[in-house]
């Protein structure tokens, strides 16, 4: 493994076959420590996913002439080799550099031989850290139990603190990336740390609302794409970091000054803070609850407050966020729940959340919810069915911001082909014509255009070039959207 100074250099954009290769080994690494805890080892899931890391391992090996990990500030390095963040291995990276946090490891290099049996004893220990071993001397420790157990093909390394070079060295898109998978991660482990009882400070929190506050600022057309991003398997996680994009979009929006959108941002992180004390077989089932456990999943509110409220915070405590923690499902005419004492007016910060919440809840698919609404559609509901709850000047506000069609529809044009919302036009007097990706030609030939095109465009005898004609299923057409925004 190079040294730290080395690899902090080293924050340049990497050859796109390298980038392919170091890719497979940690799309393959974090499918492993999936597999080693959803099955016993004997399993031939377990077996297959790491007979594929063995491979992946060998791949990199012979491209650079060693493997090894190391997380690097926010960034993950494989060798030298700084992985390049995209939509489609962000799910991974974050969770990979959870677990380093979690064990208080900064990677791992392969010395020597790595057997099967080699890496189950790995990516146990990965997976599922014993406690007592996780000390002040991290490394030390998980030497000698990896040893104790007759495996010595592993040279574990300690954490390297990021450095402004790295952050310099970003493009728009790619910073973009890398502020949503921050918050990700942020989110993934404060919700862990309190379901398990450990505390977790806002210091971590606060610096990743930083960033999406100031993405927001100079770029949100590119924060607010990765908001299509709605990872199934991690859905809390991923739908707590949008509600935040989001909320401070439209904070933004709503004239909002910035130390205003820094605690907006932390509120709609934190909104469903709750969750981490429902139990999993509630929070995960499918189908309806009973009684007892849709009053398990409406705790999640007062709950809230109190998760908030034990976290070690220092002189001031986040109060707006414990407010809006208790607020965001009572709908304006306080027809949800909790059901309040007395009457009273929900907080701005609160009617900006629900707005959110709700808007990503419904554009994403769940455990009891299979076939998420369009945005299109999300929006007119929000517009012209008062059942739904949310102030009607903040969801003007909001379509004004996103569009008629928002970020990640999937839309026909009039020449039969099709295109990808990319942003809503920046005039406010276009939001049926935002910016659009073609993706097909008019026979539905899938096209490899990379450039935007604005629907407000006109051709010589002053007609538009291009209209919306309608709205579509992506996965109808197996689409992935992601892919778009990478």
């Amino acid at each position: 493994m190079t040294s730290p100074q080395r690899l902090t250099a080293s924050g340049g954009p990497a050859d796109a076959q390298e980038q392919l290769i170091v890719r497979a080994f940690v799309t393959t690494l974090h499918s492993a420590v999936r597999a080693v805890r959803l099955y016993p080892i004997e399993n031939i899931a377990v077996q297959k996913a790491v007979t594929e890391l063995m491979s992946a391992v060998e791949r990199v090996a012979a491209t650079d002439g060693q493997c090894g990990m190391r997380r690097v500030g926010d960034y993950l390095f494989v060798n030298e080799t700084r992985l390049r963040l995209t939509l489609d291995n962000f799910t991974a990276v974050t969770s990979l550099m959870g677990l380093l946090n979690e064990t208080g490891l900064g990677g791992f290099t392969v010395v020597g031989p790595a057997a099967l049996r080699d890496w189950m004893v790995l990516l146990g220990f990965l997976q599922s850290p014993p406690p007592e071993l996780l000390t002040r001397d991290p490394i030390g420790e998980i030497d000698a139990y990896v040893r104790q157990r007759q495996v010595s093909c592993f040279q574990f390394l300690p954490v390297v603190e990021e450095s402004d070079q790295q952050e310099a060295a970003l493009d728009a898109k790619e910073r973009a990336q890398q502020t949503y998978a921050r918050s990700l991660a942020v989110t993934r482990d404060i919700m862990t740390s309190a379901r398990m009882g450990r505390s977790v400070g806002l210091k971590r929190v606060k610096r990743a609302v930083q960033g999406i506050v100031d993405a927001i600022l100079t770029d949100p057309a590119s924060l607010i794409g990765l908001t299509t991003l709605r990872e199934f398997d991690e859905y809390t996680f991923v739908h707590s970091v949008n509600v935040s994009i989001l909320s401070v979009a439209l904070g933004r929006r709503l004239g909002l000054r910035k130390v205003q959108l820094l605690d907006l941002g932390l509120a709609a992180l934190l909104h469903d803070m709750g969750k981490s004390r429902i139990p999993l077989e509630v929070l995960n089932k499918r189908g309806a609850f009973d009684g007892n456990e849709r009053a398990f999943m409406q705790s999640h509110t007062w709950q809230g407050v109190l998760a908030i409220f034990s976290m070690p915070t220092g002189s001031e405590r986040p109060w707006r966020a414990m407010t809006t923690a208790y607020e965001h499902h009572m709908r304006i005419d306080m027809s949800g729940y909790p059901r309040p004492l007395r009457s009273r007016d929900l907080m701005l910060f609160t009617k900006i959340i629900s707005v959110a919440d709700g808007f990503d809840a419904a554009t994403s698919r769940r455990v009891y919810q299979n076939a998420p609404w369009s945005p299109a559609d999300v929006l007119q509901g929000m517009r012209d069915d008062p059942r739904h709850g949310v102030d009607p000047v903040v969801v003007k506000a909001f379509i004004n911001m996103m569009g008629v069609y928002p970020v990640g529809t999937l839309v026909v044009l009039d020449s039969s082909a099709m295109a990808i919302v990319m942003a809503a036009n920046p005039d406010p007097t276009a939001l049926s014509r935002p910016l659009v990706r073609l993706i097909t030609d008019a026979r539905g030939n899938r096209l490899l255009d990379s450039h935007t095109y604005d629907l407000t465009s006109r051709d010589a005898s002053g007609q538009f070039e291009r209209t919306i004609i309608r709205t579509e299923d992506a996965k109808r057409y197996g689409i992935n959207l992601s892919d778009y925004f990478s």
